[in-house]
């Protein structure tokens, strides 16, 4: 699903670096964290690669999650804490680009876990490949307490993202994974509010038309899901920014529309507490991860007591598979 000739024309000047400045600037937006925030900072600030800023984006939070940012930051002069009351994800991501000093984005949220040697790899990749403008990789889901789910992210190619990106089911490129070239993003036209909650699916496909998208084969970030994230919070609005994002993507490219309506369950708000539980369970039944998938089944059963599929799960799981 490529409609450009040349891409390398297009993206190799997205490569230049001014010596004297972090090569690449984090990040990390955060709107009352404060129950992971540490975890995810402490990973970004251990990674093998050392030569970024960390800019910690203070979305207006009204718990402890400033006073642990400026407690980090006083430990690592990498750290720099910027603060403005609440105005949302997609302007304290592009107050971010605008204060960011490296050439390369490096993408991070708050409730994540940066595996060691994510920017390592990501750095290497971007400077072996000028043409790529947007690198994510491979993820583990886990639990709110940090159990693993099952690892995603098995589309590795331009072509295959871009074409997943396309089909509106939503972003083959894990978001708080994600390093960009600043120059590219800038080029694109950053993030935008209209498609607030698929802004990343937005930004990837609007960079797919200018340069390569790229995801590496390795695990690079633990992947938080609670009920709280945007992807269960937000579920119908979600769904309907993400459709908007594919149909005008499609537009711009003289593409067919798409013709499927929006999914059956996109009426609903967030799914049930029970069917969450569910859910993380036969994921991680199905990725092998057994204390996972009985820890969910026990609390889908305990939701519902008396749910057929509570009961289906937990039998399923009492036999490991």
């Amino acid at each position: 699903m490529d409609n450009r000739s040349d891409h390398s024309s297009n993206a190799a000047h997205f490569c230049a670096h001014p010596a004297a400045l972090p090569r690449a600037s984090v990040l990390l937006p955060v709107y009352n964290a404060e129950r992971y925030l540490e975890r995810a900072i402490r990973s970004v600030l251990s990674q093998s690669f050392r030569d970024f800023e960390l800019l910690l984006l203070n979305d207006g939070s009204r718990d402890c999650s400033l006073e642990i940012m400026q407690r980090l930051a006083a430990q690592d002069a990498r750290c720099r804490c910027l603060a403005w009351p609440n105005r949302g994800l997609v302007a304290s991501l592009n107050a971010g680009i605008e204060a960011a000093r490296g050439d390369i984005l490096l993408r991070m949220d708050a409730d994540d876990i940066c595996r060691p040697g994510r920017f390592e790899r990501q750095m290497r990749y971007l400077d072996a490949h000028p043409e790529c403008v947007a690198l994510s990789g491979r993820f583990l889901l886990i639990d709110p307490d940090g159990l693993p789910i099952m690892a995603m992210g098995d589309r590795l190619t331009h072509d295959e993202i871009d074409a997943g990106n396309l089909s509106g089911a939503g972003s083959f490129m894990c978001h708080p994974a994600v390093a960009l070239r600043k120059a590219a993003v800038v080029a694109a036209g950053g993030y935008r509010e209209a498609y607030a909650h698929a802004e990343d699916l937005d930004l990837f496909l609007r960079l797919a038309e200018i340069g390569r998208l790229a995801n590496l084969p390795e695990l690079l970030l633990d992947y938080r899901q609670h009920p709280d994230s945007i992807g269960y919070a937000k579920r119908t609005a979600q769904l309907q920014a993400t459709r908007a994002a594919v149909m005008a993507a499609r537009s711009r490219r003289h593409l067919p529309e798409m013709l499927s309506p929006l999914a059956p369950d996109a009426c609903q708000t967030a799914p049930a507490p029970a069917d969450t539980h569910r859910m993380w369970g036969w994921w991680a039944l199905s990725a092998r991860n057994l204390k996972t998938a009985r820890k969910h089944a026990f609390k889908a059963l305990r939701y519902n007591p008396f749910s057929p599929a509570s009961l289906r799960l937990l039998a399923c799981v009492a036999r490991g598979r």
